[in-house]
């Protein structure tokens, strides 16, 4: 192999590898699908997504969030902790969805520890 052959494929593969390590620091921390899911339901905080990114939109207010691309789900992950913290509680061995008004909306069964810690941990109930 010669030094441009060898010079080329060490760019590459550093070219991929940071590329890699990227998206890894861009992407937040994995969640319990099936908890995490149910929960967001009822999450007043959607995605729109449009030619120049993603969009944040409250439901309750119309208000939109346009956050820079790379920062787009760790802004998400912050809304639905502020949410979250007014939002839920967790009772016996379910998950109380409260309404603006402290009504219960709604309850959702925790099936695992994993998903108990994690819903404390996430959200700080």
């Amino acid at each position: 192999m010669n030094a441009k052959k060898g010079l080329f494929l060490g760019m590459l593969f550093a070219f991929f590898a940071l590329g890699f390590i990227a998206i890894q620091k861009a992407t937040p921390n994995a969640k319990p699908h099936r908890i995490y899911k149910e929960v967001k339901i009822y999450s007043p905080y959607k995605f729109e997504k449009s030619i120049g990114g993603l969009t944040i939109i409250d439901t309750r207010t119309g208000v939109k969030e346009k956050p820079d691309t790379a920062d787009a789900l760790y802004r998400m992950d912050e809304l639905d902790k502020k949410w979250g913290k007014k939002h839920l509680k967790i009772v016996e061995n379910d998950v109380v969805v409260l309404g603006d008004h402290n009504q219960t909306v709604s309850k959702i069964f925790i099936e695992t520890k994993k998903e108990r810690s994690w819903l404390k941990k996430f959200f700080g109930i």
